[in-house]
């Protein structure tokens, strides 16, 4: 039964030259208007990179992050509230329909911690990982057989100080002041080999890092419990390379891109270079939000709220970053990039302006080619795409 799905998708595709992905929004004020009223069903033109809105596939309250399992049957929803069950965040688990992209709710749960901001599958598509914002807290959430969400199989309370509210390092002029003022969990996301879990924390200016027992789904502190960043950087999102041995890190208040080693045996991170985000010569107030690494690994992108462009560098043979240029977002407070299945194109998701603006990857050059297409959707947060 699942070949034959696969294989009317496949068919589908081919004759529709379409692809699914689905858009999570904010249906309430969280830096921005509150414009959206869920998860919106798209289809990705697999010649123009053009989107198409299909439906509004879940209503659903603040499903700011979106992630797909392994499998492509499930989608998971990160719901940034406060107010579950009196006091707690929430998440929302759903069944995908391959065929026509629909989605049933199979359940919500609490996400142990106000506000969750990220979430992310481990390898083995058994667990889901969230981090939640406002409760300085992760949680791990096992998938149960049809893909609903048990309890949490563990919990962790981010404690101890937090960092200073303006960045030592930020940009001459900056006025970039967020989350200093407590602890804030902010990305959650096992490492290639699923045996260590990696976790920001920004108010702390900390990245924790875990051994991950897949059989029990517990997390304990790693040789080496977590590396600290410079005092009030704020770090936010990270991506590993293609090659698994190398980190990037990007701050939200100092706008910094840091590289690491990942040590795959001990879980250990090893700093090897820091530069800004920004263009040189940069001053004033921006926030980063989003890191990615080309499929190809020879090129970094890093998003950048207020000076809505997406910063492009390249990879050398090292792990080192070198500054190639910057893309204009084409619109307004970008909070998250992503690419398509293919790597073709890119998607800045402008928050504060109700649209999703499409660009061309040059996969020699790394540079990115405004298409001229726009998807205008209410509070965009992020794009996911099926596989």
């Amino acid at each position: 039964m699942v070949a034959s799905s696969s294989r009317m998708l496949r068919g589908m595709e081919a004759t529709n030259g379409k692809t699914f992905a689905y858009v999570g929004t904010y249906t309430s004020a969280v830096d921005g208007g509150a414009n959206g009223k869920g998860i919106y069903l798209v289809a990705m033109d697999h010649a123009t990179g053009e989107l198409t809105q299909v439906k509004l596939a879940a209503e659903t309250h603040n499903p700011s992050w979106l992630a797909v399992d392994p499998s492509g049957r499930y989608l998971y929803a990160a719901n940034e509230v406060t107010d579950f069950h009196g006091k707690s965040g929430s998440v929302s688990a759903y069944r995908i329909n391959r065929e026509n992209g629909d989605l049933e709710l199979l359940n919500v749960v609490s996400s142990e911690g106000a506000a969750p901001a990220h979430l992310s599958m481990d390898a083995t598509g058994k667990y889901v990982f969230v981090a939640d914002y406002a409760g300085g807290s992760i949680a791990v959430l096992p998938i149960q057989g049809n893909g609903g969400l048990g309890t949490a199989s563990d919990v962790h309370h981010d404690t101890g100080s937090v960092g200073p509210k303006i960045a030592q390092d930020a940009p001459k002029g900056s006025f970039a002041i967020s989350g200093h003022d407590a602890p804030h969990a902010h990305m959650i996301e096992a490492a290639p080999d699923n045996r260590f879990v990696l976790q920001t924390d920004l108010g702390q200016d900390r990245i924790y890092v875990y051994r991950f027992d897949a059989s029990a789904g517990k997390l304990s502190p790693a040789e080496t419990p977590f590396v600290s960043v410079n005092a009030g950087d704020g770090p936010r999102h990270f991506a590993f390379h293609p090659n698994k041995r190398w980190m990037y890190l990007l701050t939200e208040e100092a706008s910094n891109v840091t590289f690491f080693h990942f040590d795959a045996s001990t879980g250990a991170l090893h700093a090897e270079q820091t530069l800004s985000a920004l263009p040189p010569h940069f001053a004033g107030t921006s926030f980063g939000s989003e890191i990615l690494v080309s499929p190809n690994g020879k090129f970094l992108y890093t998003a950048n709220r207020l000076h809505d462009t997406i910063s492009i560098f390249s990879i050398g043979s090292e792990g080192r970053l070198a500054w190639i240029g910057e893309s204009s977002t084409m619109g307004d407070y970008p909070r998250h990039i992503a690419f398509d299945p293919s790597g073709r194109f890119a998607y800045a998701c402008n928050q504060r302006s109700d649209a999703i603006a499409v660009f061309k990857v040059d996969a020699e050059t790394g540079r990115l080619n405004f298409t001229g297409r726009y998807f205008g959707v209410g509070t965009p947060s992020c794009i996911v795409f099926l596989k």
